[in-house]
């Protein structure tokens, strides 16, 4: 009878050896090879997890996702983590979870005032005008990239519900003035940190300040899985409304491959159901399925080991391409860290200034044709694009400078994998561009 532990290492050895001949970083030449603004950055523990999750073959959520949800809860400092297919999922779970009947008067409800950037993703969006609830969109500063709680202040009126904010870049958000606001008006705080995971404000890692919190695992965040995201919470009661929603909207708390654990599944009363109908089978909510696999969640837990190392090499290149480029501050705004924050950068975005004479897209036509790769700050102004147009919103005051950043910024990549002579020759490249 065939050794399964012998053919397992076996594979695991041949898995190793493929990685040290066939996937290792070409040398850079400047102006010939990509330089990414994000990507995976991974090694043999990554390929070495997945295939091994790959002979389990337990292909959909299973011990690897609760090991991955359990991890992910502990590294933020909350109670409870639930891994879904993307961070737009995670923000869909987030809002929807705001509006569910259980929780009474303090549920949202159409027609309610939701708080949020205009410069921002537009998944961050969508799921508040999905619910039926009314987008305030308030403008942000600079060189933070983020609205201050003065914005969201002026912002509020009898109506406003809940705050959905992003940790722009990865550069956090005035955690501590928006909570405070929150509390002095019974607000609901959706923390979305999909670009942040690594990041600390006051010394505590962002995801621990809104009563929810998301994460990406997309290929160029922080750490990723591939496609995937998580809702984070330290509220008992949110975690049952959001395990229940991404569980097709079911009663049911069993876990994949688990039945009756909670000994009552043919006894009890539900709705106007016949008594004892199988608890596996009561929708308790309209929910979905937005589950990942133990595929990625095999993957995610070798890139948690290395999340503290991905964190302090997009600090380091982030400071390398900000030093290279002191003295440009006429030609464009360099970025700046929130007051009290370390973020875990998640690019490095570029605002051109009033002594600069190009227009942004000869800039960028010039770190492109170097192969240096741009991106613009995800929708410039969210209220600007065909998605948005005609749907139920309120601006609240000017958005002059979101609309300076829709038109004068980008951001480049300061990822892990780039190298110190790559962030050298970005930073030259910018200031040959812009002057």
């Amino acid at each position: 009878m065939a050794d399964e532990k012998k053919d397992r290492a076996a594979i695991k050895k041949l898995v190793r050896a493929y990685f040290a001949e066939h996937k290792q970083p070409v040398p850079f030449e400047p102006g010939a090879t990509p330089i990414p603004c994000g990507g995976r950055v991974f090694d043999a523990d990554e390929m070495e997890n997945l295939v091994g999750a790959a002979l389990d073959f337990w292909l959909t959520a299973g011990p690897e996702t609760e090991a991955f949800e359990a991890r992910c809860a502990d590294l933020v400092g909350v109670d409870h983590a639930f891994f879904v297919n993307s961070g737009s999922s995670a923000l869909l779970l987030a809002v929807t979870a705001l509006f569910d009947r259980t929780l009474g008067a303090r549920r949202l409800e159409r027609g309610d005032e939701v708080i949020t950037p205009a410069m921002g993703f537009p998944t961050t969006v969508a799921p508040i005008v999905m619910a039926g609830a009314v987008p305030v969109f308030v403008d942000v500063e600079l060189p933070y990239y983020n609205p201050s709680a003065a914005a969201v202040r002026a912002a509020l009126t009898d109506r406003t519900r809940a705050i959905v904010l992003a940790h722009a870049m990865g550069n956090p958000f005035d955690a501590e003035g928006i909570g405070a606001l929150a509390r002095e008006h019974s607000l609901w705080v959706v923390e979305d940190n999909c670009d942040a995971l690594g990041s600390l404000h006051g010394g505590i890692l962002t995801g621990a300040f809104g009563h929810l919190s998301t994460l990406s695992f997309y290929a160029s965040h922080n750490l990723t899985t591939g496609e995937g995201g998580a809702v984070l919470t330290g509220s008992e009661e949110l975690a049952e409304i959001v395990r229940s929603l991404r569980d097709w909207g079911r009663d049911c708390v069993c876990a994949p491959g688990r039945d009756n654990t909670c000994g009552e599944r043919f006894t009890r009363q539900h709705g106007s159901l016949p008594l004892g109908y199988d608890h596996k089978y009561v929708c308790a909510r309209l929910g979905f399925n937005l589950k990942a696999t133990d595929l990625q969640a095999a993957v995610g837990l070798a890139q948690l080991d290395k999340l503290a190392a991905f964190s302090a090499l997009r600090r380091k290149n982030f400071a390398r391409i900000k030093d290279a480029l002191s003295g440009m501050e006429k030609k464009i705004v360099l970025p700046a860290a929130t007051p009290g924050s370390d973020p875990s950068w998640f690019g490095f975005p570029v605002t051109l200034g009033p002594a600069c004479s190009k227009p942004r897209i000869e800039v960028v036509r010039f770190l492109e044709d170097r192969r240096i790769a741009t991106r613009m700050l995800f929708a410039g102004n969210l209220a600007r694009h065909p998605a948005f147009e005609g749907i139920n919103h309120r601006v609240a005051g000017s958005l002059e400078t979101t609309d300076r950043i829709m038109n004068d910024s980008f951001w480049v990549g300061c990822y892990s994998a780039i190298t110190d002579a790559m962030c050298d020759f970005m930073a030259e490249s910018i200031i040959e561009a812009v002057v």
